[in-house]
Order: C-alpha cells, then structure tokens, then sequence
C-alpha cells in the first residue's frame, strides 16, 4: 500500500520500528506514531515504511479490554495522514500479509493512494528464488531445483527461504560434518513445512 508516489528522488528514510514494541503505558504508542512523522517531515523528501501494517491498525472495534490501544493508534495514523498538518514529500509505504484485518478508515481514498497486490511466486520465481538462497550451499548431485520448484507450489519467498535453511538443518543434525546437502534432506524439509504451511491455509 502506498500513499503520494513522491515527485522528487527520495534521500532519506524514516524508520518506523518503535510503533511495534510493546508499550508499557497508555499513549505511548500514538507518541511513537506522533514521533516517526514529525522526524520523517523534518527531513522531507522521506519514505515512512510500516511492515505489517496489521500489527498496528486492525479494525477498530473488535478489542477486548479498556485500553483501546489498536483504536487509538489507528486514529493517530488517520490524523497523520489525512489531517490539518500537510505530508509535504513524504511518502508513506505499508506491507501486510492480512489485508483482511487492516482498518477500512486506512484503505479509503486520501490515505493509501495506491494498494498493489503482490502474488504467490510462479514456478519460474520459485525456481530462481531456490537458486538464490541455495547458491551458498554444497548440494549433491541429485538435488534438482526445478523439480523442487514444481513440488513448492503455494510456497511464498519466505517460504522458500525456510525449506533451503531447513534442509541444511537436516544435514547438519544428520552429521555434524556434512559436506553436502541431498534430495532426501530437502524432501524432509519439505515435508516439514507443507504441514505448516496447511495448518496456516486453515487458520485463515
């Protein structure tokens, strides 16, 4: 999601990682909000980046408890975004898997300007994303990338990136002193994570 695609090259950014940690007090969190745009206009042009989104701004409404936290950050990005003080040169860029649960107020016109769907990778992308995080490691002779691109449909990047580091687990507990990694410790691998990855399916 994307809010004023800038008008000039952006030099700086504006990190956003403080809104995410747990607040011990009542506020703090809209503080956090408060603080992370007022830096990012002051050293405009400016990229605000929230990844997972969702984590922050939920729907309103569906809290339990007093506190209201997610209602009132939620206010807070709707005031910095959309409010009296004007986001000169600074481009705000959102990341979520769960655009169900993101807040309606945040996906109406005015705020995000843009929202880009990004798919599940096809098999060309699988195959080249393996042959990214694969590349470090010694792999025997019958492994086949594009076979395993094949077998990993449904699988996203990150995915992808677990099943390569989880088949070198495999080898390493196997024997400490492994020089390669087989076909056998990536079909465990992947064995592994088609369980979770159906668990999750089913959550959602």
């Amino acid at each position: 999601m994307i809010r004023r695609p800038p008008r000039s090259t952006l030099s700086s950014s504006s990190a956003a990682s403080d809104v995410y940690k747990r607040q011990k007090w009542v506020g703090e969190s809209e503080k956090g909000i408060r603080k992370v745009f007022k830096r990012a206009r002051q050293v405009a042009p400016s990229i605000i980046f929230f990844d997972e989104i969702d984590a922050i701004a939920g729907t309103r409404g569906e809290e339990c408890g007093g506190s209201k936290v997610t209602e009132r950050v939620v206010n807070q990005l709707l005031s910095e975004m959309d409010g009296i003080e004007k986001l000169d040169k600074v481009t705000v860029i959102a990341a979520t898997n769960r655009p169900d649960i993101v807040d309606d107020a945040l996906l109406r016109p005015g705020r995000f300007d843009a929202i880009i769907k990004i798919p599940l990778p096809d098999e060309k992308a699988r195959f080249e994303i393996l042959a990214v995080h694969t590349k470090p490691m010694p792999l025997g002779e019958d492994v086949d990338l594009a076979s395993l691109a094949q077998a990993t449909e449904g699988f996203s990047g990150a995915d992808l990136s677990s099943l390569a580091r989880e088949a070198g687990m495999y080898a390493i507990r196997e024997d400490l002193g492994a020089k390669i990694v087989t076909k056998e410790h990536f079909d465990k691998a992947l064995e592994k994570l088609k369980e979770s990855i159906s668990r999750e399916h089913k959550f959602f």
